[in-house]
Protein backbone atom coordinates (compact mmCIF):
# COMPACT_ATOMS: atom_id res chain seq x y z
CA UNK A 1 0.00 0.00 0.00
CA UNK A 2 1.27 3.49 -0.78
CA UNK A 3 2.55 5.53 2.19
CA UNK A 4 0.48 8.49 1.06
CA UNK A 5 -2.66 6.30 1.14
CA UNK A 6 -1.84 5.04 4.63
CA UNK A 7 -1.48 8.59 5.90
CA UNK A 8 -4.66 9.78 4.23
CA UNK A 9 -6.70 6.88 5.65
CA UNK A 10 -5.24 6.98 9.18
CA UNK A 11 -7.42 8.25 12.00
CA UNK A 12 -4.48 8.75 14.36
CA UNK A 13 -0.72 9.16 14.30
CA UNK A 14 0.98 6.12 12.76
CA UNK A 15 4.15 4.41 13.98
CA UNK A 16 7.13 3.57 11.77
CA UNK A 17 10.85 3.05 12.10
CA UNK A 18 14.12 2.76 10.21
CA UNK A 19 16.63 -0.08 10.32
CA UNK A 20 20.16 -0.61 9.03
CA UNK A 21 21.19 -3.63 6.94
CA UNK A 22 23.58 -5.85 8.89
CA UNK A 23 27.29 -5.56 8.26
CA UNK A 24 28.58 -7.73 5.42
CA UNK A 25 28.99 -11.30 6.65
CA UNK A 26 26.32 -11.01 9.35
CA UNK A 27 22.92 -12.69 9.19
CA UNK A 28 19.51 -11.10 8.80
CA UNK A 29 18.53 -12.37 12.26
CA UNK A 30 19.51 -9.05 13.86
CA UNK A 31 16.99 -7.32 11.58
CA UNK A 32 14.24 -9.77 12.51
CA UNK A 33 15.05 -9.35 16.21
CA UNK A 34 14.69 -5.57 15.92
CA UNK A 35 11.40 -5.84 14.04
CA UNK A 36 10.01 -8.49 16.41
CA UNK A 37 10.57 -6.09 19.30
CA UNK A 38 8.40 -3.42 17.67
CA UNK A 39 5.61 -5.38 15.98
CA UNK A 40 3.18 -4.81 18.85
CA UNK A 41 2.98 -1.14 17.82
CA UNK A 42 1.65 -2.08 14.39
CA UNK A 43 4.24 -0.30 12.21
CA UNK A 44 2.75 1.28 9.11
CA UNK A 45 6.04 0.84 7.28
CA UNK A 46 9.71 0.08 7.87
CA UNK A 47 12.50 2.05 6.19
CA UNK A 48 15.68 0.20 5.20
CA UNK A 49 18.77 2.32 4.65
CA UNK A 50 21.08 1.96 1.66
CA UNK A 51 24.81 2.44 2.10
CA UNK A 52 27.07 3.57 -0.69
CA UNK A 53 30.38 2.01 -1.52
CA UNK A 54 33.45 2.86 0.48
CA UNK A 55 37.04 2.56 -0.62
CA UNK A 56 39.83 0.69 1.09
CA UNK A 57 43.51 0.37 0.17
CA UNK A 58 44.81 -3.18 -0.32
CA UNK A 59 48.55 -3.67 -0.38
CA UNK A 60 50.02 -5.51 -3.35
CA UNK A 61 53.07 -7.82 -3.17
CA UNK A 62 55.26 -5.10 -4.72
CA UNK A 63 54.36 -2.68 -1.93
CA UNK A 64 51.99 -0.53 -3.96
CA UNK A 65 48.29 -0.18 -3.14
CA UNK A 66 45.05 -0.83 -5.01
CA UNK A 67 41.98 1.28 -4.26
CA UNK A 68 39.17 -1.25 -3.84
CA UNK A 69 35.45 -0.51 -3.59
CA UNK A 70 33.38 -2.29 -0.97
CA UNK A 71 29.90 -2.02 0.56
CA UNK A 72 29.87 -2.58 4.31
CA UNK A 73 26.10 -2.96 4.54
CA UNK A 74 24.72 -4.56 1.37
CA UNK A 75 21.32 -6.21 1.03
CA UNK A 76 18.74 -3.42 1.14
CA UNK A 77 16.58 -4.78 -1.69
CA UNK A 78 16.65 -8.34 -0.35
CA UNK A 79 15.88 -7.16 3.20
CA UNK A 80 12.86 -5.20 1.96
CA UNK A 81 11.57 -8.29 0.15
CA UNK A 82 12.10 -10.41 3.28
CA UNK A 83 10.25 -7.91 5.48
CA UNK A 84 7.23 -7.79 3.21
CA UNK A 85 7.19 -11.58 2.84
CA UNK A 86 7.69 -12.40 6.53
CA UNK A 87 5.78 -9.62 8.26
CA UNK A 88 3.35 -8.33 5.61
CA UNK A 89 4.50 -4.80 6.47
CA UNK A 90 5.41 -2.33 3.74
CA UNK A 91 9.15 -1.81 3.42
CA UNK A 92 10.58 1.47 2.16
CA UNK A 93 14.07 1.16 0.69
CA UNK A 94 16.32 4.18 0.59
CA UNK A 95 17.48 4.89 -2.97
CA UNK A 96 20.67 6.94 -3.07
CA UNK A 97 22.75 8.74 -5.67
CA UNK A 98 26.22 8.06 -4.30
CA UNK A 99 27.87 5.03 -5.86
CA UNK A 100 25.13 4.46 -8.46
CA UNK A 101 24.93 5.25 -12.13
CA UNK A 102 21.49 6.04 -13.52
CA UNK A 103 21.44 2.57 -15.05
CA UNK A 104 22.25 1.01 -11.65
CA UNK A 105 19.39 2.99 -10.18
CA UNK A 106 16.98 1.95 -12.92
CA UNK A 107 17.89 -1.72 -12.48
CA UNK A 108 17.41 -1.50 -8.71
CA UNK A 109 14.01 0.10 -9.21
CA UNK A 110 13.03 -2.61 -11.71
CA UNK A 111 13.93 -5.26 -9.12
CA UNK A 112 11.88 -3.46 -6.47
CA UNK A 113 8.92 -3.18 -8.83
CA UNK A 114 9.08 -6.90 -9.62
CA UNK A 115 9.13 -7.64 -5.88
CA UNK A 116 5.99 -5.59 -5.26
CA UNK A 117 7.80 -2.89 -3.27
CA UNK A 118 5.96 0.30 -4.11
CA UNK A 119 7.39 2.93 -1.77
CA UNK A 120 10.88 4.44 -1.99
CA UNK A 121 12.75 7.22 -0.23
CA UNK A 122 14.92 9.18 -2.69
CA UNK A 123 18.10 10.57 -1.14
CA UNK A 124 21.37 12.02 -2.31
CA UNK A 125 23.31 10.05 0.28
CA UNK A 126 26.34 10.94 2.34
CA UNK A 127 29.77 12.02 1.24
CA UNK A 128 32.54 9.48 1.31
CA UNK A 129 34.62 9.94 4.45
CA UNK A 130 37.53 10.92 2.23
CA UNK A 131 35.48 13.65 0.48
CA UNK A 132 34.99 17.22 1.65
CA UNK A 133 31.84 17.44 -0.49
CA UNK A 134 29.55 15.02 -2.31
CA UNK A 135 30.83 13.65 -5.61
CA UNK A 136 28.28 11.82 -7.79
CA UNK A 137 29.08 8.70 -9.73
CA UNK A 138 29.94 9.30 -13.42
CA UNK A 139 26.61 9.04 -15.30
CA UNK A 140 24.82 9.08 -11.96
CA UNK A 141 22.26 11.43 -10.44
CA UNK A 142 23.92 14.49 -8.95
CA UNK A 143 21.35 15.02 -6.21
CA UNK A 144 17.99 13.87 -4.87
CA UNK A 145 16.09 16.15 -7.26
CA UNK A 146 17.56 14.38 -10.29
CA UNK A 147 16.86 11.03 -8.63
CA UNK A 148 13.21 11.96 -8.07
CA UNK A 149 12.94 12.95 -11.73
CA UNK A 150 14.29 9.55 -12.76
CA UNK A 151 11.82 7.66 -10.57
CA UNK A 152 8.94 9.85 -11.74
CA UNK A 153 9.96 9.22 -15.36
CA UNK A 154 9.75 5.47 -14.76
CA UNK A 155 6.29 6.00 -13.24
CA UNK A 156 5.42 7.64 -16.57
CA UNK A 157 6.89 4.76 -18.56
CA UNK A 158 10.06 6.66 -19.51
CA UNK A 159 13.19 4.52 -19.18
CA UNK A 160 16.81 5.31 -20.03
CA UNK A 161 16.64 3.21 -23.20
CA UNK A 162 14.49 5.31 -25.50
CA UNK A 163 14.14 2.42 -27.94
CA UNK A 164 12.12 0.24 -25.57
CA UNK A 165 8.73 -0.56 -27.04
CA UNK A 166 5.69 0.04 -24.83
CA UNK A 167 7.56 -0.05 -21.49
CA UNK A 168 5.37 -0.67 -18.46
CA UNK A 169 5.14 2.31 -16.09
CA UNK A 170 6.13 1.68 -12.48
CA UNK A 171 3.93 2.86 -9.62
CA UNK A 172 6.31 4.05 -6.93
CA UNK A 173 5.19 6.35 -4.15
CA UNK A 174 8.18 8.67 -3.84
CA UNK A 175 9.37 10.08 -0.54
CA UNK A 176 12.06 12.66 0.08
CA UNK A 177 14.10 13.97 2.97
CA UNK A 178 13.74 17.40 4.55
CA UNK A 179 15.67 19.32 7.14
CA UNK A 180 13.91 21.51 9.73
CA UNK A 181 17.28 23.04 10.66
CA UNK A 182 18.69 23.17 7.09
CA UNK A 183 20.71 20.58 5.18
CA UNK A 184 24.34 20.83 6.21
CA UNK A 185 25.43 21.53 2.62
CA UNK A 186 22.83 24.23 1.92
CA UNK A 187 24.20 27.79 2.05
CA UNK A 188 21.12 29.11 3.85
CA UNK A 189 17.59 28.24 4.94
CA UNK A 190 15.94 29.95 1.97
CA UNK A 191 17.93 28.05 -0.64
CA UNK A 192 17.27 24.80 1.22
CA UNK A 193 13.53 25.51 1.13
CA UNK A 194 13.66 26.36 -2.59
CA UNK A 195 15.36 23.05 -3.30
CA UNK A 196 12.76 21.19 -1.23
CA UNK A 197 9.95 22.89 -3.15
CA UNK A 198 11.52 21.72 -6.43
CA UNK A 199 11.62 18.14 -5.10
CA UNK A 200 7.92 18.27 -4.30
CA UNK A 201 7.13 19.75 -7.70
CA UNK A 202 9.21 16.97 -9.31
CA UNK A 203 7.13 14.24 -7.69
CA UNK A 204 7.87 13.72 -4.00
CA UNK A 205 4.60 12.71 -2.31
CA UNK A 206 5.72 12.64 1.32
CA UNK A 207 8.72 13.92 3.29
CA UNK A 208 10.60 12.56 6.28
CA UNK A 209 12.61 14.96 8.43
CA UNK A 210 16.11 14.70 9.72
CA UNK A 211 16.13 14.01 13.46
CA UNK A 212 15.48 17.00 15.71
CA UNK A 213 15.25 17.46 19.48
CA UNK A 214 13.28 20.70 19.69
CA UNK A 215 9.68 20.38 18.48
CA UNK A 216 9.53 24.13 17.88
CA UNK A 217 12.00 23.61 15.05
CA UNK A 218 9.58 21.13 13.43
CA UNK A 219 6.49 23.30 13.88
CA UNK A 220 8.26 26.38 12.50
CA UNK A 221 9.45 24.31 9.56
CA UNK A 222 5.90 23.17 8.83
CA UNK A 223 4.76 26.80 8.82
CA UNK A 224 7.52 27.74 6.36
CA UNK A 225 6.59 24.82 4.10
CA UNK A 226 2.92 25.79 4.07
CA UNK A 227 3.86 29.37 3.25
CA UNK A 228 5.75 28.02 0.20
CA UNK A 229 2.79 25.89 -0.90
CA UNK A 230 4.29 22.60 0.31
CA UNK A 231 1.34 20.73 1.78
CA UNK A 232 2.27 17.06 1.43
CA UNK A 233 2.68 14.92 4.62
CA UNK A 234 5.85 15.78 6.54
CA UNK A 235 6.82 12.94 8.85
CA UNK A 236 8.93 13.84 11.90
CA UNK A 237 12.06 11.73 12.36
CA UNK A 238 12.76 10.90 16.01
CA UNK A 239 15.82 9.58 17.82
CA UNK A 240 16.42 9.41 21.56
CA UNK A 241 19.86 10.31 22.85
CA UNK A 242 21.34 7.27 24.56
CA UNK A 243 25.02 8.18 25.06
CA UNK A 244 26.66 11.31 26.45
CA UNK A 245 28.95 11.83 23.44
CA UNK A 246 25.90 12.12 21.16
CA UNK A 247 25.25 15.67 22.38
CA UNK A 248 28.51 16.60 20.66
CA UNK A 249 28.46 14.18 17.71
CA UNK A 250 24.86 14.57 16.49
CA UNK A 251 25.00 18.36 15.94
CA UNK A 252 28.20 17.90 13.93
CA UNK A 253 26.96 14.97 11.83
CA UNK A 254 23.33 15.96 11.32
CA UNK A 255 23.35 19.76 11.71
CA UNK A 256 20.83 19.64 14.53
CA UNK A 257 20.73 21.66 17.74
CA UNK A 258 20.52 20.00 21.14
CA UNK A 259 18.38 22.17 23.45
CA UNK A 260 20.33 23.50 26.43
CA UNK A 261 17.88 21.97 28.91
CA UNK A 262 18.58 18.52 27.45
CA UNK A 263 22.34 18.85 26.99
CA UNK A 264 22.75 20.35 30.47
CA UNK A 265 20.94 17.42 32.10
CA UNK A 266 22.97 14.90 30.13
CA UNK A 267 26.30 16.57 30.92
CA UNK A 268 25.49 16.38 34.65
CA UNK A 269 24.53 12.68 34.45
CA UNK A 270 26.94 10.39 36.29
CA UNK A 271 26.24 7.07 34.55
CA UNK A 272 25.41 5.72 31.08
CA UNK A 273 22.06 4.49 32.40
CA UNK A 274 21.22 7.96 33.67
CA UNK A 275 22.03 9.47 30.25
CA UNK A 276 19.83 6.92 28.54
CA UNK A 277 16.93 7.57 30.90
CA UNK A 278 17.17 11.33 30.33
CA UNK A 279 17.14 10.76 26.57
CA UNK A 280 14.12 8.46 26.80
CA UNK A 281 12.12 10.85 28.96
CA UNK A 282 12.89 13.77 26.65
CA UNK A 283 11.86 11.73 23.60
CA UNK A 284 8.61 10.61 25.22
CA UNK A 285 7.76 14.24 25.92
CA UNK A 286 8.61 15.16 22.32
CA UNK A 287 6.49 12.35 20.90
CA UNK A 288 3.46 13.08 23.06
CA UNK A 289 3.46 16.72 21.99
CA UNK A 290 3.85 15.79 18.32
CA UNK A 291 1.05 13.24 18.58
CA UNK A 292 -1.21 15.78 20.29
CA UNK A 293 -0.58 18.02 17.27
CA UNK A 294 -1.70 15.12 15.04
CA UNK A 295 1.47 14.60 13.03
CA UNK A 296 0.90 11.92 10.37
CA UNK A 297 3.54 9.47 11.60
CA UNK A 298 6.19 9.21 14.29
CA UNK A 299 9.21 7.74 12.54
CA UNK A 300 11.97 6.37 14.77
CA UNK A 301 15.64 6.05 13.85
CA UNK A 302 16.42 2.81 15.71
CA UNK A 303 20.00 2.30 14.47
CA UNK A 304 19.18 -1.41 14.54
CA UNK A 305 18.19 -1.53 18.24
CA UNK A 306 14.54 -1.82 19.23
CA UNK A 307 14.64 -1.74 23.03
CA UNK A 308 14.73 2.04 23.54
CA UNK A 309 12.17 2.69 20.80
CA UNK A 310 9.84 0.10 22.38
CA UNK A 311 10.06 1.81 25.79
CA UNK A 312 9.11 5.15 24.21
CA UNK A 313 6.34 3.71 22.03
CA UNK A 314 4.68 2.05 25.04
CA UNK A 315 4.33 5.46 26.65
CA UNK A 316 3.07 7.18 23.51
CA UNK A 317 0.77 4.64 21.78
Amino acid sequence: MMIIEKVQQAKETLFSFEILPPLKGRSIDSIFKCIDGLLEFNPAFIDVTYHREEYILKKRPDGSFDRVSTRKRPGTVAICASIQNKYKVDAVPHIICGGFTKEDTENALIDLDFLGIKNVLALRGDNLKSESYFTPEPNGNKNSLELIYQIKNMNNGIYLDEELENPTPTKFCIGGACYPEKHQDAPNVKSDMNFLKRKVEAGAEFLTTQMFFDNRKYFDFIDRCLAEGINIPIIPGIKPITRKNQIFLLPKIFNTDIPFELSNEIEKAKTDDAVKQIGIEWCIKQCKELRDKKVPVLHFYTMGHSETTAIIAKEVY
